[in-house]
């Protein structure tokens, strides 16, 4: 039996803060102690054995609310990287509010937020929060889209300044989009602002209505193979001077409907039709960029030959 008035030991003290603090709520009130274990073959205490410094962040994973079994599986994870480093990227998930399977399934598929520094997935989420996404909607993009928490910060900015300068969607409009498609952070700048010009100018479909229908959920080749193969058909008319075609199929349609369905509801076509239009298209594109190509190089020429009078 412990002596009255003996510290209590850490794990018996991590579940009065954890019970304190409403079970995740509690994390963080854990004291660093319990996360200090160091690289493999390493602890904080002089000569603490490698067995030791396992067992110390093991009783640290316990007192996050792992089980034991959970506790091995985590610690199996990439274990050259140190048990600090398995217990840091767990906390932080716990964090944002995931139960610990949640948290250990999502690191089982993404190592590569073991690989991070635990400041970096800190800050990682509190710039998603500043862009609205808190709550269940964080959860959410770190089961959809965990890349965003390893993705270089100026990559994100670069993605918020094209939603925001060029495609001129409000701050509101941009929550939204980023809240149903978090996916747009890990875009090209360049590659981001042609899908939302493609929809506005080509298909005359404003920011209101793109934010509805997630447009940037549909991978572009898709939006693009389906719009045109409705133009050509003669059932969507490209904008003049600006003006929509009220008669136009909604966006929401065009983008989300089962390809079955497309064709039958919205293209009147065969499954058969849909293929080999998509085929002669893209022979079509292959011939537009073979004819830039050679433009290319014939301008090249011109501007490498001698002018008159020169040897």
């Amino acid at each position: 039996p412990r002596l009255r008035g003996a510290a209590a030991p850490p794990r018996a003290m991590a579940g009065r803060l954890l019970r304190a603090g409403g079970g995740r709520l509690g994390v963080a009130a854990l004291p660093r102690a319990l996360l200090a274990a160091s690289g493999p073959g390493l602890c904080p205490r002089r000569g603490c054995a490698p067995e030791e410094a396992a067992g110390e962040a093991e009783a640290a994973l316990l007192a996050l609310g792992f089980s034991r079994a959970q506790a091995r599986r985590l610690r199996g994870l990439q274990p050259r990287l140190g048990p600090r480093r398995a217990a840091a990227a767990a906390e932080q998930l716990l964090l944002l509010g995931l139960s610990a399977e949640a948290a250990l399934g999502l690191l089982e598929r993404s190592p590569e937020l073991l690989r991070a520094a635990e400041a970096q997935l800190k800050e990682r989420a509190e710039y998603l929060r500043r862009l609205g996404l808190g709550g269940g909607h964080l959860q959410r993009v770190a089961g959809r889209c965990p890349q965003v928490f390893t993705l270089p910060r100026r990559r994100m900015e670069a993605a918020v300044r094209v939603l925001r300068e060029k495609c001129l969607f409000t701050a509101e409009q941009l929550t939204e989009v980023l809240q149903s498609c978090p996916g747009v952070l890990l875009e090209e700048p360049g590659s981001l602002q042609y899908h939302f010009q493609y929809a506005y100018f080509r298909m005359g479909v404003r920011q209101k209505e793109m934010v509805k229908a997630r447009l940037f959920r549909t991978p572009f080749a898709e939006l693009r193979n389906r719009h045109i193969f409705l133009e050509r058909r003669g059932l969507y008319q490209t904008p003049l001077k600006g003006q929509t075609q009220t008669n136009n199929p909604k966006l929401k349609e065009v983008l989300h409907l089962p390809e079955k369905e497309f064709l039958a509801n919205l293209a009147r076509a065969t499954p058969e039709e849909y293929e080999v239009f998509k085929k002669l298209l893209a022979r079509e594109e292959e011939e537009e960029e073979e004819k830039e190509e050679e433009e290319e190089e014939e301008e090249e020429d011109r501007d490498t030959e001698p002018g008159e009078g020169q040897p």
